[in-house]
């Protein structure tokens, strides 16, 4: 384990299990359509990867990345998207991946966004929910853990550009962030 974790909150093997799962719901929910899936860059990608390879529907991919945290650990509550997708949506069904729900206020954004620009149908799915910290009414269609408001990192998680490549997701020190 990192020197710099304090705990695994989630293993690699219980991460496996649900995007497997994930996968299947989302395959059946969308059988016979072909939906765009967005990753939500950077944090989604290793999820967003693992998450299409369990998904047995015919699928496109897109990417959007957005910030509303900048070099803070906290939000700064103003969403700026620094790359748009390169498909149209309009009468797309879209499904949303992001790695980890909190304040909700990027979500909504992107959902409200995407909403103006015609989409079919809106869907999100996030490997984690932190519903104690929801400061906007957003909630994941599709969610694989329910966490409490921990600084987690690993599995595409990271803080200060570190520690994505973790196999597992993991409760940083809070000396290391503080």
């Amino acid at each position: 384990m990192n020197p710099d974790i304090e705990r695994v909150l989630v293993t690699e093997a219980e991460i496996a299990q649900s995007v497997k799962k994930l996968g299947q719901e989302i395959s059946q929910d969308y059988q016979g359509r072909k939906p765009l899936v967005i990753g939500i860059l950077k944090g989604s990608v290793i999820f967003m990867s693992d998450l299409v390879r369990q998904m047995s529907v015919d699928l496109e991919l897109d990417f959007m990345a957005v910030s509303s945290y900048g070099a803070s650990t906290e939000s700064s509550g103003v969403v700026k998207i620094i790359k748009d997708l390169d498909r149209v949506v309009e009468g797309r069904d879209l499904i949303i991946v992001e790695d980890i729900v909190d304040t909700g206020r990027t979500l909504a954004y992107l959902k409200q966004l995407l909403a103006n620009r015609n989409a079919a149908s809106i869907k999100i799915v996030a490997l984690l929910n932190k519903e104690s910290r929801r400061e906007v009414a957003i909630q994941a269609d599709y969610i694989g853990f329910e966490i409490d408001d921990l600084f987690v990192v690993g599995y595409g998680m990271d803080y200060s550009d570190q520690y994505r490549g973790l196999p597992y997701i993991g409760v940083l020190k809070e000396d290391v962030y503080k």
